[in-house]
């Protein structure tokens, strides 16, 4: 699968990744990024298994055995859960689909990868997302007296704000920013939708102030808003890298950091459970994260304990002879949103 020689899979795919998913299919930047990666994976795999290069493999190599021994590789190897196993089956199911379009001499073998099921009891995970006092240690962890300190905490400031996911943020341009009032932000979300998401003028001034890749060029407003040290698009994989590391450098002031295991969406969750805990009804909530049915917001009604207190103090309160606690007696819970607004 030389690129300047590209064989019977190396051509698949381009036209796979180029044609067929965009255009064909007509799927989001965010989902082709999704089975590039399993599917790179997979290739990876069989270049291990097989004992050969990449550029070696070829269609005859991908079968329903191979694929059967991939699935059982993720779970076991790399100790993936059964969420992540599907959706690395639906990306060759999809594969496999075009493949079989287009090589139907190949079709039994295409069908016996389709015919690879599922696996059912896939739970859903905790819901892991930041407290207020979490969202402060986070942030005084970063040095604003450089200039990748500066990009940082706006960084982390905006995703808190909006609750957006890391790639919409990371796709933000100068011209998707509205830093007059009422400020907001244009975020293009899945399925390429797009959404207006306001923001706090304190947000908006961090933004404006962002120090250029080139203080030397004249602003383009087309420019990525968030950079590498390189001058390149900062990435998804080194906006993870950063909060882990200030993240570990906050758990050594607030133990509760140290029994999460924190990620950049773990910021959306936060941000979600923040507006339910403010009162917003779960469709403005929807809205606001741009979830595409109300069924995927309403994972946050099972997220936060203060709100299952609450519900438990209006349920049977004195079932057990006990008074229901009042608001006298219950301890004020730190209001995020308020720290957010004063960001």
């Amino acid at each position: 699968m030389n690129p300047s020689h590209p064989n019977e899979l190396g051509r698949s795919l381009v036209r796979f990744f180029h044609e067929y998913l965009p255009t064909l299919r007509g799927m989001s930047e965010h989902t082709i990024r999704g089975y590039r990666d399993a599917i790179v994976l997979f290739l990876r795999y069989l270049s291990e298994d097989s004992s050969r290069p990449v550029d070696r493999l070829d269609l005859c190599d991908i079968n329903s055995e191979a694929v059967s021994r991939f699935l059982t590789f993720i779970q076991e190897k790399r100790s993936n859960g059964i969420s992540t196993r599907n959706a690395r089956l639906a990306a060759l199911h999809t594969f496999s689909r075009f493949l079989s379009n287009h090589y139907p001499e190949h079709m039994l073998e295409w069908q016996r990868i389709l015919a690879l099921p599922f696996k059912r009891g896939a739970r859903q995970a905790p819901v892991e997302y930041l407290e207020a006092s979490e969202v402060k240690a986070v942030l005084d962890k970063i040095d604003r007296s450089t200039e990748a300190g500066q990009r940082d905490y706006a960084l982390f400031a905006v995703l808190f704000n909006t609750g957006a996911r890391v790639q919409e943020i990371l796709d933000l341009r100068r011209c998707d920013v509205r830093f007059q009032s009422p400020c907001q932000v244009r975020l293009k979300g899945k399925g390429g939708k797009i959404r207006f998401c306001p923001i706090w003028a304190r947000t908006a001034r961090l933004l404006r102030d962002l120090p250029r890749a080139r203080p030397d060029v004249l602003e383009d407003r087309e420019d990525f808003l968030f950079r590498n040290n390189h001058g390149g698009q900062l990435t998804r994989f080194g906006v993870r890298y950063l909060l882990s590391k200030y993240v570990t450098a906050a758990a050594e002031d607030v133990d509760t950091l140290r029994a999460k295991r924190i990620h950049p969406h773990s910021l959306r969750h936060g941000t979600a459970v923040a507006l339910l805990k403010a009162g917003f009804d779960f469709a403005t909530i929807s809205q606001w994260l741009g979830h595409s049915t109300l069924n995927t917001t309403m994972i946050y009604a099972r997220a936060d304990m203060d709100i299952k207190r609450q519900a438990l103090a209006q349920v049977f309160p004195d079932i057990l002879g006990g008074q229901a606690p009042t608001s006298q007696n219950t301890p004020k819970q730190p209001d995020i949103i308020d720290w957010l607004r004063r960001l």
